[in-house]
């Protein structure tokens, strides 16, 4: 008997750990439906009969809405809205502006529940939705303060997540807040600890074995939980 393929919607997957998330699902054998918000030369360049990309931004309802209904047909493993910012991430609050602020909060904690909100449905009955998250987003972790309206944005989103869980947790599916690491992309700069390949490698081990799992987790790369 041959294994069903597994399905993963990789939402953000443009560039950096989104793009690296996809090229190793696509390698473990899986079928991946990647989202750009607009056309990506990494997504461009993957040849893969499995891979299907698509186009839409986070925080446009209208497009999001559009994505729904063209993958109505689809049920998916996995879900993993990895888009964010960290515009002015170091920054003071005080200092960055308001309009930039409540993007930063847009784009990483509101755009990304509205999404699970509705694509719930696209979730296979024993699926996963997973966020990107921070260990950043730890409030009782943060003992060094700085990127504080990014910061906020994840504890927010974590936040966020648990309420999303408890309000359907009858319906079968787990969530997942996952902290990459410090890795070395445009947002996590040349000093980070780890490569691309290190943080995607760990993270889709993590995503595979939360899979089935009820309920709601915070992990890192590793597979070590955070705390709140």
């Amino acid at each position: 008997m041959t294994e069903t393929r597994k399905n993963a919607l990789i939402v953000g997957a443009s560039r950096g750990l989104g793009l690296g998330l996809v090229e190793t699902f696509l390698k473990r054998g899986w079928a991946v439906t990647a989202t750009q918000r607009s056309p990506s030369k990494g997504l461009a360049a993957l040849t893969s009969e499995t891979l299907t990309v698509e186009t839409a931004d986070i925080d446009d309802d209208s497009a999001v809405a559009a994505l729904h209904e063209r993958l109505s047909d689809q049920r998916y493993d996995l879900i993993f809205v990895v888009a964010g910012v960290a515009t002015q991430a170091h920054d003071p609050a005080h200092d960055v502006p308001r309009d930039v602020a409540a993007q930063v909060y847009l784009t990483n904690a509101i755009s990304p529940i509205r999404f699970a909100e509705l694509f719930r449905d696209r979730l296979a009955g024993n699926g996963l939705m997973a966020f990107m998250s921070s260990v950043l987003g730890s409030v009782s972790l943060n003992d060094s303060g700085g990127w504080e309206t990014y910061r906020a944005s994840k504890a927010a989103l974590n936040t966020l997540a648990i309420s999303f869980e408890i309000r359907h947790r009858e319906e079968g599916f787990g969530v997942a807040l996952i902290h990459p690491g410090w890795v070395r992309t445009e947002m996590g700069g040349e000093d980070a600890d780890i490569d691309i390949e290190t943080s995607v490698t760990g993270m889709a081990d993590i995503l595979e074995r939360q899979i089935g799992k009820a309920g709601i987790a915070y992990l890192d790369y590793t597979g070590e939980t955070l705390t709140w």
